[in-house]
């Protein structure tokens, strides 16, 4: 399909720091409260950074960019933060491609390569296959917060704040970049 067969946009980008709750659902009845991974009013400044880097890469009216036109090397000081999952289509899976070392050392394996349901679910990537899933549906950004464990928790962890965002290619969504924010 054409690059033209992308879908059209439907949000401003007056404020790229603002993660607005229609991002995460597409105009079909859903309403914001209703939509999976719905993010914040306002991201933090990393998160709305890489944002702001996904929206400046959309061309013309396209509703989401183009996933050969990603380039992480334009956010070095959050490059250990970023991820990109490759999207294959029928049936629908995701494969880590690029993964950022702060990741790799929190998750405490190798994921590139590795799709996410061959992997352990654990820090930093809880609910990701679902947080994917639903970016690819949506067709918008989506937004997933895991709050700190208590002390004494069995499973001990950091929060973090995830963002992914869709990117068009090859007549579906390609290719999901991924960030992350710890608390």
């Amino acid at each position: 399909m054409s690059r033209s067969g992308s879908p059209q946009q439907i949000t401003s980008k007056e404020d790229m720091g603002v993660f607005s709750p229609s991002l995460a659902c597409r105009s079909s009845g859903t309403t914001s409260s209703q939509a999976p991974y719905a993010g914040p009013r306002k991201l933090g400044p990393d998160l709305a950074q890489v944002l702001a880097y996904w929206e400046g890469l959309k061309r013309g009216e396209a509703d989401m960019p183009f996933w050969d036109d990603l380039n992480l090397s334009s956010l070095p000081d959050l490059s250990g933060r970023l991820f990109l999952l490759e999207v294959s289509d029928k049936p629908t899976r995701f494969r880590f491609g690029i993964t950022g070392g702060e990741i790799k050392d929190r998750y405490t394996g190798d994921l590139v390569s590795k799709f996410l349901d061959e992997i352990g679910v654990r820090f930093p990537l809880q609910y990701l296959n679902s947080q994917s899933s639903a970016t690819v549906e949506s067709r918008r950004p989506t937004y997933y917060h895991h709050a700190a464990a208590k002390t004494g928790s069995a499973y001990p962890a950091g929060g973090y704040s995830r963002l992914l965002l869709p990117t068009w290619g090859d007549g579906h969504i390609g290719m999901l970049l991924g960030a992350i924010a710890w608390a």
